[in-house]
């Protein structure tokens, strides 16, 4: 694969896994757009793994009491605030995995990866988001998150499995519309986002474990390390603009984009 193109997949891939404007839907139309093969399932890791290890490293404090409260967890304990996070994020994640494993069995992913699909979803879940955003109070902080809460962020995130959808986006639409602030439903986010890459790259992985040689190799550290970079730098720069700026900027984005998209599509 061109240098060039490797590092372009990297790039959107780290930029847009955390921002509410969908990776997965970016992917797809980059072949589309630069006329190059796609990049393979190999490179698709490699980028996760990258966004995987800038997500954790943000968030490390979490990570970490998370971490601690897993022994207990696996005592049957929850009476630390790690054994609740690590509690409600597996929690979280058993929606999405379930469903993910169906789509891949039926085939349905496959037939979801369309411009239409992608231009309706980053169309309408903008309006969501903006909806959401607008509209929902913030009298919640991640603290206070609950097993309920978790159940329902979790379904919101099946939703990200229609591609242009973006994880990020519904499942920070969710925690606004159930009253969290801004920087918390983004922090709740992020923090789902560690056990869902992990279990879509072990899937991803098993499916590659195979193909691997030298040549992909080097492609998927070159990848994965520039993925890790814009991964990084996007989550810096959107946590801190979250601060004193809404979440308007991407929806204007998204729709402006998925109008062009559905343009695109139907003529």
């Amino acid at each position: 694969m061109p240098l060039y193109y490797l590092l372009l997949v990297a790039v959107i891939q780290g930029i847009t896994e955390f921002l509410p404007v969908s990776s997965s839907g970016h992917l797809i139309l980059l072949p589309n757009l630069t006329g190059m093969t796609d990049q393979g399932q190999a490179i698709d890791v490699a980028v996760h793994v990258g966004t995987l290890a800038a997500v954790v490293i943000y968030f490390w404090r979490d990570v970490a009491v998370g971490l601690g409260g897993l022994p207990r967890l696996m005592r049957g304990r929850v009476d630390t605030p790690g054994a609740k996070l690590a509690l409600l994020l597996i929690i979280s994640t058993v929606p999405v995995i379930v469903a993910g494993l169906i789509l891949k069995v039926t085939g349905l992913s496959d037939a979801m990866r369309s411009v239409a699909v992608i231009g309706w979803t980053m169309l309408v879940f903008g309006i969501v988001l903006y909806w959401a955003d607008q509209k929902g109070p913030t009298e919640k902080t991640a603290e206070d998150w609950t097993m309920g809460d978790a159940i329902k962020m979790g379904l919101w995130q099946v939703l990200a499995l229609i591609p242009g959808t973006s994880r990020s986006g519904i499942t920070i639409t969710g925690a606004r519309m159930m009253g969290y602030a801004r920087t918390d439903a983004a922090r709740l986010s992020m923090l789902m986002s560690i056990p869902t890459i992990v279990a879509s790259g072990l899937l991803l992985g098993v499916e590659v474990a195979g193909e691997a040689d030298a040549g992909l190799a080097r492609d998927a550290g070159i990848a994965a390390l520039f993925a890790f970079g814009a991964a990084l730098l996007a989550l810096v720069l959107m946590m801190r603009l979250l601060r004193s700026v809404s979440f308007t900027p991407y929806v204007i984005y998204r729709v402006v984009l998925g109008a062009i998209l559905i343009w695109v599509a139907y003529t």
